[in-house]
């Protein structure tokens, strides 16, 4: 990825994230889609050892490119937007998901919780030339008022059980009628149970488990599908 080829404002903004994090550019292949993804090069320092499955309340999860963001992306790669459906991307992180779908052509806000991740964000989506995303600061807790969305999506976003009332409302609020929600977990990610046991009183829920490979060892990753029941 040549730098100098970004617009000028983005060039601004990777030179501000620069200051604070080693990152590259990074190819990422999904299906037909081709992107490349501002992403962190140091993370063994940022990640000091930390277990994403029992440290949970000090993990940095927006910093990693996870497998359930990359079988999420998948799904959006197969999916294509009919009719420049919305789609919000909670917890987006590396954004990767929603990255894709905008390629397929849905008009997408990506989200998370604070100013530097959607730095991140803005930076890929110049470097694909995709323009028609809009980036959001999103409080679960507090949301502020925001149009529908016909899909709204999020790859490991169930790590703490203090967010499942908000986040229920917040699919409340923010989801259209008859949009769905697509969630994707690490099988290992013991809190999907009990918040899908939460959801399911106002959601039909379909699961499918698809098995991957990475670093040498095969994950299995669950994919939920969420719509309001009738």
């Amino acid at each position: 990825m040549d730098v100098a080829s970004l617009p000028e404002k983005a060039q601004k903004v990777l030179k501000r994230i620069r200051k604070k994090y080693k990152v590259g550019f990074e190819p990422l292949r999904v299906r037909d889609v081709e992107l490349q993804l501002l992403q962190v090069t140091d993370l063994e320092h940022l990640l000091a050892g930390k277990d994403p499955f029992a440290d949970v309340s000090n993990f940095p999860f927006w910093v990693k490119l996870w497998e359930a963001s990359l079988m999420l992306a998948d799904v959006m790669a197969s999916t294509p937007s009919r009719s420049g459906q919305t789609l919000l991307e909670l917890g987006a992180g590396m954004g990767a998901p929603g990255l894709v779908a905008a390629s397929k052509g849905y008009r997408v806000t990506l989200s998370d919780y604070e100013p530097h991740i959607l730095d991140f964000q803005r930076v890929s989506a110049a470097a694909n030339g995709l323009t028609d995303i809009d980036f959001k600061i999103i409080d679960w807790k507090s949301p502020k008022d925001m149009p529908q969305f016909d899909r709204i999506i999020g790859a490991e976003i169930l790590f703490r059980d203090e967010f499942f009332d908000p986040l229920l409302k917040l699919f409340g609020s923010y989801l259209a009628p008859e949009g769905e929600i697509y969630i994707a977990h690490d099988v290992r990610r013991k809190s999907v149970p009990q918040f899908l046991a939460l959801a399911e009183k106002e959601y039909e829920i379909a699961v499918s488990a698809r098995k991957m490979r990475s670093e040498d060892k095969e994950l299995t990753i669950l994919i939920n599908r969420l719509r309001k029941r009738s």
